[in-house]
């Protein structure tokens, strides 16, 4: 992340203010977070370096690592190592290499800036690598080996990529996945400026995006979170109209995934705006705001049992972690 945005440092103390403490004294039990992978050059030296930060106390409410861990190398023999080396840090649970890809990375379209690293290929579907529209075969050879070392995966991808990421998953169905932030649908009223009064949903990029999480949703093994809500309305807290478009989709993803399925994430570093909309928008919800806000959605159609695995025990369960 330091290579995308310099003089940027957010540390554990960072998060313990911004996110811990004002829950706790809103009166809401914070059991734990984990760490997700920040892009960094070395996937296995993060984990190191998170874990002693986890051990020395400093980051003591951190209750797993999710860590990177290029899973396409054309050697499996050395992506296999990489993982036999990251399960042996007690607090790695899981792996996540992002793969947004509708095409060469240009900063306008859905495709994230970490594919850079593989120049642009769809690691999911093949395109602009030659694989016939099919997962890309090492990619596929580094995903199974996680079922061998028991590590989930954090799926970030775009909406165009969910039909045969599901595809994947259905032909592992004993490797749990989670789809990040709510599948990405991106930029549903279009962009987040005083002149944009749009208050209608995108239906091509909805269409598009329903068909992939209802196709996700058919195999047991995946889950969804409910984090970074903004990149697809940014800026929806500024007005009710908006956060009632947003209460729609929430909920209309928790329709089809169920509340075992479905974890809430705050997705917090550096400021609320960064965390909710990834760049696209210069507001979000500060943390308890944003918890607030969710429960506010769900708890009229939920049990009080249900709304405890969304907003904890969903997440627990799936990444093996005690509370």
């Amino acid at each position: 992340v330091a290579a995308l945005i310099p003089n940027t440092v957010y540390l554990a103390d960072d998060y313990r203010r911004d996110v811990v403490e004002p829950l706790e004294r809103a009166g809401i039990a914070f059991k734990g977070s984990l760490h997700m992978e920040c892009i960094p050059d070395n996937g296995l030296e993060e984990a190191r370096w998170v874990s002693k930060a986890i051990e020395s106390s400093s980051a003591s409410y951190v209750k797993g690592i999710i860590a990177s861990s290029h899973l396409a190398q054309d050697n499996t023999a050395v992506v296999e190592q990489e993982l036999q080396a990251l399960k042996k840090i007690p607090q790695v649970k899981g792996i996540r290499w992002i793969l947004d890809c509708v095409g060469k990375f240009d900063g306008k379209t859905a495709t994230h800036v970490a594919t850079k690293r593989h120049d642009g290929i769809d690691y999911l579907r093949g395109s602009d690598g030659g694989y016939h529209g099919q997962a890309h075969p090492a990619f596929e050879k580094g995903f199974a080996l996680l079922e061998r070392y028991h590590l989930t995966f954090d799926l970030q991808c775009a909406p165009a990529q969910l039909l045969e990421a599901s595809k994947l998953c259905a032909r592992h169905p004993n490797i749990k996945v989670v789809i990040d932030h709510l599948g990405k649908p991106r930029t549903l009223l279009g962009a987040d400026t005083i002149e944009n009064t749009n208050t209608t949903l995108d239906e091509a990029e909805l269409a598009v995006w329903r068909e992939g999480m209802k196709s996700m949703a058919n195999n047991d093994n995946v889950y969804v979170k409910i984090s970074m809500l903004g990149y697809a309305i940014p800026g929806w807290v500024r007005t009710p109209e908006k956060i009632q478009l947003m209460k729609g989709l929430v909920k209309e993803t928790v329709g089809m995934f169920g509340p075992n399925r479905c974890m809430v994430a705050t997705n917090f570093w550096k400021n609320a705006a960064l965390s909710d909309a990834d760049g696209l928008s210069d507001i979000g919800p500060e943390p308890l705001h944003l918890i607030e806000l969710l429960y506010g959605f769900l708890k009229d159609d939920h049990s009080e049992e249900d709304l405890d695995r969304m907003f904890c025990r969903t997440a627990a369960e799936f990444y093996g972690i005690s509370l």
